[in-house]
């Protein structure tokens, strides 16, 4: 009982810290087994909320203004990966398109430093409202790991190599704004674990997922066996892991593996059409939303909902609320800036 009081009021305070501070939070893991009373159980809990709150803080709303940073400068860092931001009605788009056709998107080290540096841009930029990841490689979403470049890499350098890998997908998924990942043909290993750090997953009708890392002795080591099982359910995560096998884009959508499922070659209209409803609400109260669900869902529901009080609170003294009553009460268009 002790212990349940002392998590609760641990994690309150940090909850709160994280939604107020306007930088993320740290804790050192000396500072976490303090807290936590040297109990394990807590300190996986603590340190659970901690990373979220290092990885999900908001851009500096008083930094909103600023001018806008030019996102295509991302490709210099890889030709496998293309950032480009939509614009007209589209404004608040922006897209990063795999682009590794010799290999089937498969994720090697230049294709990882590309990912790496667009999220960098993109956690930085105040315009970006939603981030859509496709591929412009027909009939392939992406492969997984470059097993031939994995292939000449020591024991020390695979570790390495999983464990960036690992960080750059939870930064995908720790990014402040929504994102959606369109599936078109296969997303096998390392390119589903990308597909699952988003918060939507648009596929087409050929699409092939799987995690097949247990045919090669291994196991998903980017996320996999952690977010599969939270959007499944254990069981049905169990046997794709533990077979490797492949569903098809009609089976994903029947066990929730991805939010729509629609014939071959449109998942792309679809994702924008999701991604244009989207940009027509308040950025911010978007934004908030994603850090109360995401922080949310790791507490228990008395925490969550005074997470979502102070999530609600935040937006209360923005212009953007007073627009959207505005907009209301004038029967128009609100016209939201994101402030």
């Amino acid at each position: 009982m002790a212990s349940l009081v002392c998590f609760k009021t641990l994690t309150r305070s940090l909850l709160h810290h994280c939604v107020e501070a306007p930088k993320p939070y740290s804790l050192s893991l000396s500072q976490l087994l303090n807290l936590s009373g040297g109990d394990q159980h807590l300190l996986r809990s603590v340190r659970t909320i901690t990373s979220q709150c290092l990885t999900s803080s908001l851009p500096n709303w008083q930094y909103q203004n600023r001018r806008t940073l030019i996102l295509e400068s991302a490709t210099a860092a890889s030709e496998s990966v293309k950032l480009s931001r939509l614009s007209d009605s589209d404004s608040g788009i922006v897209e990063v398109c795999l682009a590794r056709p010799g290999t089937k998107n498969a994720i090697g080290n230049d294709m990882l430093r590309g990912l790496r540096h667009a999220l960098g841009v993109l956690k930085e930029d105040a315009s970006a409202n939603v981030l859509m990841i496709c591929s412009s490689v027909p009939k392939v979403f992406c492969a997984g790991a470059d097993l031939k470049e994995r292939k000449t890499m020591t024991a020390s350098e695979v570790h390495s190599y999983v464990n960036l890998l690992r960080s750059t997908f939870g930064s995908l998924e720790e990014l402040y704004i929504p994102t959606i990942a369109v599936i078109e043909g296969a997303a096998l290993g390392g390119g589903l674990e990308l597909a699952l750090s988003c918060d939507l997953r648009i596929c087409g009708e050929d699409a092939i997922l799987g995690l097949p890392e247990t045919g090669l002795a291994i196991i998903p080591g980017a996320g996999g066996t952690q977010r599969l099982p939270r959007l499944v359910g254990k069981a049905v995560a169990k046997e794709l892991i533990f077979t490797g096998q492949r569903i098809s884009g009609r089976d994903a959508k029947s066990i929730g593996l991805v939010n729509h499922c629609v014939p071959a070659g449109e998942a792309r209209v679809k994702a924008l059409e999701i991604a244009r409803e989207i940009i027509e609400k308040g950025p911010l109260a978007i934004q908030m939303a994603k850090r109360a669900i995401n922080m949310g869902i790791e507490v228990d529901m008395t925490l969550g909902l005074e997470l979502e009080e102070e999530c609600y609170e935040r937006l209360l003294d923005t212009k953007d609320r007073l627009e959207g009553l505005a907009a209301f009460a004038e029967k128009r268009k609100p016209r939201y800036k994101g402030e």
